[in-house]
């Protein structure tokens, strides 16, 4: 994850456009904490595994510019929320239960 206040990460053959099987993803994080580091690897493998190279996240540091949350209202961090496709969702988190993630993001329907 890089220490900016915001990094964007995508695959070079996805450009970012508003797509039905694109995603626009944002994670909020607070500087380099454990939970923080851990919910964009587990976020990063997710992508890879599930979105098949359809996907742009743009991680924000909320430490260097604490007024972008405001934007998207984050209360807690980490918080990814899934801009695209509508409607907005949100997780909050370090994402670690892949299942739950894949569920709160669509990606996959809850087992019954």
């Amino acid at each position: 994850m890089k220490k900016n206040a915001t990094a964007e990460i995508g695959t070079k053959s996805t450009p970012r456009r508003a797509k039905k099987d694109f995603w626009d993803l944002r994670l909020y994080v607070a500087g380099q904490t454990q939970n923080c580091i851990s919910a964009f690897s587990n976020l990063k493998n997710i992508c890879e595994t599930y979105l098949n190279g359809k996907y742009h996240i743009e991680v924000i540091d909320l430490l260097e510019n604490p007024q972008l949350s405001r934007g998207d209202q984050i209360l807690a961090v980490p918080t990814l929320v899934r801009r695209l496709p509508q409607p907005v969702r949100k997780i909050i988190g370090n994402l670690s239960n892949t299942e739950r993630t894949l569920v709160g993001l669509d990606i996959r329907l809850r087992s019954l």
